[in-house]
């Protein structure tokens, strides 16, 4: 099986340095890797240059459309029978194409996705944002899980679909705001298995600083409601977590102020469900330091997921606005 990885890149030499060097460690080297340079002002030719004797690598130079398109270019100048799609700030541990092909050959999947996790070279606050994306005590644990809501819809920073999916279904139709939800969703609905490879993880840097994590996650949450535009019967009681959780949190703030019996039961409840998150985030890195950060990391992706899921809920489904 021979592989052609698609990284669409914006702005972000430094990334892709440090996955392209990943990909030099690769066990099976039966792949060639396209990057898609999506009109960057601050490019990575002279970065993809340094692997031209190290990698079958092909860089292209685009104007910016986005990364669903940029992708979609990608496709049209592939040459393999898989397509994996990369976000640019991942890492890629050295035997990933060698669990893909042996998952492929074994369980015939069209479109499958992978897990993130945290690397031991991250940060603190990386690796609080990478609990909080990937934790079962927030919405992040249907991203990656065996036991996800409903179908497994494979996630564009770690996915890959067969030459097949692409010459039948096709390849994004959006590029922003929940592009690869609705790929998936169209990929399934064309008939084709898609599935979870549990152990074909990848290190997802994901942001940097809190901020940057409440930006992309405000995001998210406004993408949710993008994807229920296109297929209602996709939105589950699940993503109403977040909303329902900022709700919450913005009655306690208010009970605080005006009624204090009642802000006892609230504070009650928040202060065990961020215990809870603590211990567990302290099980898994086990590290005092990014348990603390988890709990801060939890409560920005709730709340930034929330108050875009309302956003857009408001403006695009009560008031039908577009």
């Amino acid at each position: 099986m021979f592989f052609s990885i698609i990284i669409p890149l914006y702005n972000r030499p430094q990334e892709i340095d440090e996955l392209l060097a990943s990909l030099v460690k690769q066990s099976y080297l039966q792949f060639e890797v396209l990057i898609i340079e999506d009109g960057s002002v601050n490019d990575a030719k002279s970065v993809v240059d340094k692997y031209a004797n190290r990698l079958d690598i092909k860089y292209y130079f685009k104007p910016n459309s986005g990364q669903g398109f940029s992708r979609n270019y990608g496709f049209e100048r592939a040459d393999g029978d898989f397509f994996i799609i990369f976000d640019s700030d991942c890492l890629i541990p050295p035997d990933y194409l060698e669990i893909v092909r042996d998952y492929l050959f074994e369980h015939k999947l069209d479109a499958y996705g992978g897990p993130d996790a945290a690397h031991e070279s991250f940060t603190p606050i990386q690796k609080a944002i990478s609990y909080a994306m990937t934790s079962p005590f927030t919405t992040g644990g249907i991203r990656g899980n065996k036991k996800h809501v409903g179908q497994f819809h494979p996630r564009s920073f770690n996915m890959g679909v067969s030459r097949e999916v692409w010459e039948k279904a096709g390849g994004f139709i959006l590029t922003r705001l929940g592009e690869d939800i609705e790929y998936s969703i169209r990929i399934q609905q064309h008939g084709f298995k898609t599935g979870l490879i549990p152990a074909a993880r990848v290190f997802h840097k994901r942001r940097t600083s809190f901020m940057q994590f409440y930006k992309q996650l405000h995001f998210f949450g406004r993408a949710r409601i993008n994807i229920y535009k296109h297929f209602p019967a996709e939105l589950k009681l699940i993503h109403f977590f977040p909303a329902v959780f900022t709700c919450g949190v913005i009655f306690t703030i208010l009970a605080n102020l005006f009624y204090a019996p009642l802000a006892y039961v609230c504070n009650y409840f928040i202060l065990v469900y961020f215990m809870l998150i603590f211990f567990h985030a302290w099980q898994v890195n086990k590290s005092l330091k990014v348990a603390f950060l988890s709990i801060i990391a939890s409560f920005i992706q709730l709340t930034a997921y929330g108050l875009g899921f309302m956003q857009d809920f408001l403006k695009r489904v009560v008031f039908k606005r577009q």
